[in-house]
């Protein structure tokens, strides 16, 4: 394995304002729905998740189900359970099979907050959840999933704010129609290199064929045996991005093989579940 070349620096300015921001959005919420992206269980989780929400109900969301094999994931929704005492669902924001779960399990967990407001002598009210997340792990789409299932805008609350919208889902919960993007500091390189993998970093923050590179080094004997029939590789051969130039015959001027190119083509392909279905992750982190 060749040594990691990689260094992602990625401190963007609005860190502090992102954070801010999401601290004021999550005082109107009874509770949160934490989106994550399937392929990483646990490193597009963000670190101080308790602390942020400072005791908030949480639900987990691991999105883009449809991008790992369901066998094996079932296994970090048991690993998930146990590390957070958090309920964990699957989704999938291509398809509406597991919206009334989605919907049920938000509207159980900020039970509680409801009761005790009752107990203060207020009226009944729906339940009000958020969805937040790290950047393109698909809040955004969740969100579209929950709001298709009603048009019923009710705008601005009174007593709430007069700039956040919010959407009626059913009597019982409203969700807040706005994304939580929880801002991150990569201090972590091997938790940085795998958010890269997925896209959820800018990629100017990072060369394509470094990043390529690295994906295809981090990969296990299985995943690269994959790799190999996708590219259509010999056994032999190593694989590379050399070598997966070569075998598509993406070439430039004087034969030599498009590192540019195909390292682009190897990300968008990895990124769109062409090549297969796999976690980055493992069990044992």
């Amino acid at each position: 394995m060749k040594p990691n070349k990689l260094h992602i620096q990625w401190y963007p300015g609005h860190i502090a304002k992102a954070e801010k921001q999401l601290k004021a959005q999550l005082s109107l919420v009874d509770a949160v729905i934490e989106v994550l992206d399937a392929r990483l269980p646990l490193s597009s989780c963000y670190e101080n998740i308790t602390g942020l929400l400072n005791g908030k109900p949480r639900l987990i969301l691991l999105n883009k189900s449809d991008l790992v094999e369901k066998s094996a994931l079932k296994g970090w929704i048991e690993i998930l359970k146990e590390k957070f005492e958090v309920p964990v669902l699957m989704c999938d924001a291509k398809n509406s099979k597991d919206l009334n779960s989605i919907i049920k399990k938000a509207i159980e967990i900020s039970e509680p907050k409801i009761q005790a407001l009752m107990a203060k002598g207020l009226l009944r009210r729906p339940a009000r959840v958020m969805v937040v997340g790290m950047p393109n792990v698909g809040k955004s789409s969740i969100i579209n999933k929950l709001t298709k299932s009603s048009k019923t805008k009710i705008g601005a609350k009174a007593g709430v704010t007069r700039q956040q919208q919010w959407v009626r889902i059913n009597p019982q919960l409203e969700l807040l129609d706005t994304p939580g993007i929880i801002p991150m500091k990569l201090e972590d390189q091997e938790k940085a290199k795998k958010l890269a993998f997925v896209n959820s970093i800018s990629e100017n923050a990072y060369s394509a064929e470094l990043v390529a590179e690295e994906l295809l080094n981090s990969l296990s004997d299985t995943q690269t045996q994959t790799f190999k029939k996708y590219y259509n590789l010999e056994d032999k051969k190593d694989l590379t991005i050399e070598n997966i130039a070569n075998a598509r015959n993406w070439i430039v001027s004087g034969e030599k093989p498009d590192i540019e190119r195909t390292s682009i083509y190897i990300l968008r392909d990895f990124r769109d579940g062409k090549i297969g279905k796999f976690i980055l992750d493992n069990n044992d982190k």
